[in-house]
């Protein structure tokens, strides 16, 4: 099996000790693993605890307005657009393929609108362990 180390990477928004909501990123480390042989070894992270799974759609025009995330989630985007707000105006767009993980369930939150037409969300609600 090959021996080099390959990853991915995807978005976070955190709240910091002031309420304040933030971008980070998450950089994820792949290996090439024997998951489902005899198919031949792929690229695999660490799995992350997750407890449960819906599928969410974001009409044209759906604005959440700013709130905090009900619980620790990973939301993917699995088809349109959706723009994400965290404090001080910082904003980020998200587009098919893309995953954010929300852990601001205290504070401000962040805003999140659907763009471009309707969006088809994969939202993922874990459990209370820190996801890195």
């Amino acid at each position: 099996m090959m021996s080099h180390k390959t990853g991915t990477r995807y978005a976070r928004v955190y709240a910091d000790s002031s309420g304040e909501s933030h971008f980070g990123n998450i950089d994820v480390e792949t290996k090439p693993v024997d998951f489902a042989p005899p198919a031949p070894p792929l690229e695999l992270s660490e799995f992350v605890p997750a407890e449960r799974l819906a599928f969410m759609v974001m009409r044209a025009s759906w604005r959440g307005g700013w709130h905090p995330a009900p619980r620790r989630q990973f939301l993917i985007v699995l088809s349109g657009k959706i723009e994400c707000s965290v404090t001080r105006d910082e904003k980020r767009l998200f587009k098919q393929g893309d995953v954010l993980l929300l852990e601001d369930t205290v504070g401000k939150g962040h805003a999140i609108c659907s763009v471009e037409g309707d969006a088809i969300i994969g939202v993922v609600q874990l459990g209370e362990s820190r996801v890195r």
